[in-house]
Parts: structure tokens; sequence; C-alpha cells
């Protein structure tokens, strides 16, 4: 509104400035993410679960020293992976579907202001779920070392990664197709990506595919670092950057928005 004179006001119409849009879109996002209840289940529950069970009861051979050490930085893996792929996949879907993303990309909005709203979104719940998992670990012994630097930068080449791939999945399968895929991509990634079984339980062939998948080298490249104190992994940053690379580009390309 622009004034005119004592006590007269005037609109002044068009749209917000674009940082403001794109924070009140990642905020709704946030909310509606953590208000779904499926999605609390893979983000905080499940993960939360994992942690406290395998750290506590002896299932799986984890190797000399502590689980937690081992089981941690997997945890924070499947973390990542639940909200920026699977989380993700299924919310954008379901959204694609409904006509949601149809009547936002009409908004002010620019498409890619959306995309990165739901990034922010994504990024802010991470954060969550590694503070919480955090805490988790540290009452259950856990006891981490490295660089911090290391650490961040692979969550978020991690997040690019599995971003890139649940965008993918979500614009180009139907819905129904995309919340399957994405559970079954889940369950698979869970047992064969180093999260809580060590790969080096697998076929020496079965080790070297399963060593290329982006859940695999977050893991090693964390466990590496918090475990036992390396440096820069730079071989699973290596792969994650060209699978958050492969994978941003193809949703880029492929992303059907009806």
């Amino acid at each position: 509104m622009t004034a005119t004179g004592t006590g007269t006001y005037t609109p002044r119409p068009g749209a917000a400035p674009l940082p403001r849009m794109i924070a009140a879109q990642a905020l709704l996002e946030t909310k509606m993410l953590l208000r779904n209840g499926e999605q609390l289940l893979l983000t905080v529950v499940i993960p939360t679960l994992l942690l406290v069970l395998f750290s506590t009861v002896d299932i799986v051979d984890t190797g000399s020293g502590e689980a937690v050490d081992f089981l941690a930085p997997g945890i924070l893996a499947l973390a990542v992976m639940s909200t920026a792929f699977t989380g993700q996949a299924i919310a954008t879907g379901f959204e694609r579907r409904y006509g949601v993303l149809k009547r936002l990309a009409a908004s002010p909005l620019p498409r890619w202001g959306l995309m990165t709203a739901k990034t922010l979104s994504v990024l802010v719940t991470e954060t969550l779920q590694v503070i919480l998992l955090t805490v988790i670990a540290f009452s259950l012994g856990w006891s981490p070392h490295g660089n911090p630097f290391a650490v961040l930068l692979l969550l978020v080449l991690g997040t690019a990664a599995f971003s890139g791939l649940g965008l993918l999945m979500a614009g180009t399968l139907k819905a129904e197709a995309t919340l399957a895929a994405a559970n079954l991509v889940f369950l698979l990634l869970l047992v064969g990506g180093g999260v809580v079984v060590p790969l080096d339980k697998f076929p020496q062939g079965a080790q070297d595919v399963l060593g290329l998948l982006p859940i695999a080298a977050l893991s090693d490249g964390l466990r590496d670092v918090l475990q036992h104190g390396a440096g820069m992994p730079w071989g699973d940053v290596g792969i994650l950057a060209v699978w958050a690379v492969a994978a941003l580009t193809a949703a880029g390309t492929f992303f059907r928005w009806e």
C-alpha cells in the first residue's frame, strides 16, 4: 500500500519479494511434512528404532568396538535418504497427481523457486533428524571423531543425490507407482547399503556393486570420518558428487508437472 494523502492509501499490486515467497513456501512444506504420520514414521521413528535396537541387541556383527560407533553414521545416512528421497518422492508424486504442482507452477513463485523451497524444507527436516539421532547416539555411548567439514560435505552431497533421485521418480512415475517404488528402494538400500549390515558381509562381487550406491558411499564416508577419524573420504565424495549431478540433471530434464 502507498499513501496518497493523510489517512488515504492505494493498493500497490505485485508479487512479494522472491526470497519471502521461497521462505513462506519452505515453511509450509516443512509444516506439512512434520504433520504427516507416514513421513514421521520414515524420517524419525524407523531410524530411531533401528539405532536403539541394533545398538543394544547383538543382532548383526558390526566388527570390533561399540556397535553404536558403526551404526550411528549409517543411521544418519538412512535419515538423509528417508527425507530427501523416500519422503520427498512420495509427497511430490501425490502433489503432482492432485494438480497441486500445476497450480503452484501458475503462481508468482517460479518453478525453480518451488524446488528451492522443497530443498530448504528437506534441509530443515534433516537438521532436526541429525540433532535427534546424535543426542540418542550419545546417550548410547557414541564417540565420534573426525572433521566436521567432511561430515557436512557428505551430508550435503548425499542430500543433493537423493533429492534428485526422489524428484526424478516423482516427476516421471504415477503417484501409486512412486509410493510403491520409493518404499521398496528404501527397504532394499536399508539392507544392502551398508547402513546396519557391513558391506564386507556380502560376496566380493556384490560389494563392488553395492559400494557404488549413494547410500553406501554416504554410510561409508560418514563411518570413515566419524568412526575411524579419517580426513576427507574423496572416493565416497566423488561417488556422491556424480550421483548428485546425474540425478539433478535428469530430474530437471524429465520432470513433468502434470
